[in-house]
């Protein structure tokens, strides 16, 4: 009923973009709008303003030849300001942010020795974090050796608690 007067419902933590004759006319924030869809104004879509997260897995080497792969755990979401720029010129999002995500960690953990890698798991972060503009939190949730190197570790391991 409410579409038939015109009357649109926008929900908390989202807001709607309105087009007029197919051309962007504005960002409704969350409330009651009136949208006379006779004149040739309606909703094309919304944008949620919640925070989103996204888990990326990259195998990388590090500065003593050694790969491990690191999991990121990333947390974003969309600025209601820069809802357009979000609705019309990003497709496929979280792909988008994987690609930069695994530019920053292949382009930092290889300066890194491995021992310095778990070490300075922040500072990884923050690489990350500099590639993106707006990201709220990274987290660097998980570094592993490969399976060779984690076997190798711990041959050496063993062989000096028999010695």
């Amino acid at each position: 009923m409410g579409n038939l007067l015109g009357c649109v419902q926008v929900n908390q933590s989202t807001v709607a973009i309105e087009e007029k004759f197919g051309k962007f006319e504005e960002v409704l924030y969350p409330g009651c709008h009136c949208v006379p869809w006779c004149l040739g104004s309606q909703i094309t879509g919304h944008v949620s303003l919640r925070v989103q997260q996204l888990d990326v897995r990259c195998k990388t080497k590090t500065k003593d030849n050694v790969f491990v792969n690191v999991v990121a755990s990333i947390q974003y979401r969309a600025l209601a300001e820069k809802a357009p720029d979000a609705f019309y010129r990003l497709s496929k999002t979280r792909g988008q942010i994987q690609a930069y995500v695994l530019h920053a960690i292949r382009a930092s953990v290889p300066k890194l020795l491995l021992d310095d890698v778990f070490e300075q798991k922040k500072i990884i972060a923050r690489a990350v974090e500099e590639e993106l503009d707006r990201i709220i939190d990274t987290l660097i949730v998980h570094i592993e050796p490969d399976m060779n190197m984690k076997r190798a570790m711990n041959e050496i391991n063993a062989g000096k608690k028999v010695v």
